[in-house]
């Protein structure tokens, strides 16, 4: 029986596969209702570069990289290779008071290339857990417990984040996201953050460029910093994109305003890179793209005192996160008393397979260039993309790296968003997948975040086929 379920010519042939699945399964960030009428379930065989395979052959583009975690598309034949390889060796050891070596590794490697910031101390230690939801919430408990173990405990208690800001689902992720959709039910059981105007560039006022607006939410952000004089310990933000918000985008000039009042107070900053770092938005994370400022160094880029990594992390291939603190945090938690430890743990924490799989990725971030790769890909997305800012539906166009973005709205005003019931992203949907697309709206917000490996004649397709879905839902 295990090898008829597993087999893909059974499924191609069996006509109920869709009701096998639905007897057994219940699908993330779904109303499962909706799979009992006009929405389909995908069924994928296999992955091949930037496509997915049916069971039938069907080849579906994957224009959202599964979830915005594959890098250099699917079955990347030098990152399986690293992960079958590790699997002879060692699939899995305890991480309390154990130690291998690709976590030695990846942890090295991955402080070596995390952003720096002149005359201040780097990033110095790594802290593993399973995904990006997890890796927020070590880094907020790590960003209390150090107060606490200082004694600033009770006043350093309140996290700041930004309005519309996601940072996952757990109980703390949670509590610093600000999308009502996902945390409205959950409200009883979330703690109290303070929110901040967000600096996204969507909301400028007529007139106003995006640095202006950042500016701006830059002001709003000093002025709740000081109605909380000594009261919060951690800011925590999305660098440059606002994913899950709709990917909303807004000028780097709001990092290093950011971090300018991060230290005037005395609080961290946290940034959360799980999906926008690894090269998505033309640097390999984002934070390196705050402008220079004379008086932190004359360099460019911010450095966060805790950096949360997952998501592209292992190339799309096996879960992880990794969040890099600084020496000064990691001294915090020294102490003779274990109470003053930081206690929290996963079971498969820096997993010895996930570990070999992001070392891999990194691996061929130093043989292939891709950053140079990537850029030329961005700017061929641009062109592509900017005949679609004349449809009559569509209110912006927007782009970061290799991250577009298509708001639609009723004649084009963004004052006038299309109504929720209408459905008009789902109906984008519908009509894209119907052409070999897969296009996961966010409400009405469709976006191109294509695996690196997308080439010329993939990328027309995306762009021809988001014209037609965009006509399609909004006729």
């Amino acid at each position: 029986m295990t090898e008829k379920l597993h087999d893909p010519d059974i499924l191609a042939d069996a006509a109920d596969w869709r009701a096998r699945d639905l007897a057994v399964l219940w699908h993330p960030c779904t109303q499962m209702r909706e799979h009992q009428g006009a929405l389909p379930l995908l069924p994928v065989a296999r992955g091949e570069g930037a496509w997915l395979v049916g069971p039938d052959g069907r080849r579906t583009l994957d224009a959202v990289s599964s979830w915005w975690t594959n890098l250099f598309g699917h079955a990347e034949p030098r990152i399986a290779g690293a992960i079958a390889r590790q699997a002879h060796t060692l699939e899995q050891v305890i991480l309390a008071g154990c130690s291998h070596l690709p976590a030695v590794e990846l942890a090295e490697r991955l402080l070596a290339l995390a952003p720096r910031q002149r005359d201040r101390d780097p990033l110095a230690k790594v802290f593993y857990a399973d995904n990006g939801s997890a890796g927020v919430e070590v880094a907020l408990k790590m960003a209390f417990q150090w107060f606490r173990n200082r004694g600033d405990e009770p006043r350093r208690t309140k996290f700041v984040a930004l309005e519309n800001g996601y940072h996952g689902e757990t109980i703390g992720a949670l509590s610093v996201g600000d999308i009502p959709l996902y945390r409205r039910v959950y409200a009883p059981l979330l703690m109290e953050a303070l929110f901040a105007p967000s600096p996204d560039a969507y909301l400028a006022r007529e007139g106003q460029d995006a640095a202006g607006h950042a500016e701006d939410a830059a002001d709003a952000l000093a002025r709740l910093f000081d109605e909380h004089p000594g009261e919060i310990c951690a800011l925590v933000l999305e660098p440059l994109v606002q994913c899950a918000g709709g990917m909303r985008m807004y000028d780097p000039v709001y990092l290093r305003r950011a971090r300018e009042l991060c230290d005037v107070h005395g609080a961290f900053l946290i940034a959360d890179e799980i999906a926008v770092g690894f090269g998505r938005t033309g640097t390999l994370f984002a934070c390196e793209q705050a402008p220079a400022d004379a008086r932190l160094g004359g360099s460019a880029g911010v450095q966060p005192d805790l950096l949360c990594l997952s998501k592209g992390l292992t190339g799309g291939f096996l879960p992880l996160a990794a969040v890099l603190s600084t020496q000064a945090i990691y001294d915090g938690f020294l102490d003779d008393s274990r109470e003053r430890a930081f206690l929290h743990s996963h079971s498969y924490t820096g997993n010895p397979l996930a570990c070999a799989a992001a070392l891999a990725t990194l691996g061929i971030f130093d043989s292939d260039d891709v950053l140079a790769r990537n850029r030329a890909t961005a700017a061929r997305m641009a062109e592509l993309s900017a005949p679609l800012a004349a449809h009559p539906h569509v209110a912006d166009v927007r782009q970061r790296g290799m991250i577009v973005a298509f708001e639609m709205a009723q004649n084009g005003d963004r004052r006038t968003p299309f109504a929720a019931a209408r459905r008009t992203g789902l109906r984008a949907y519908l009509h894209a997948l119907e052409r070999g697309v897969l296009l996961r709206p966010l409400g009405d917000v469709l976006y191109w975040m294509p695996p690196y490996c997308v080439g010329e004649d993939e990328l027309a397709l995306l762009a021809d086929v988001t014209a037609t879905a965009i006509g399609a839902a909004t006729a």
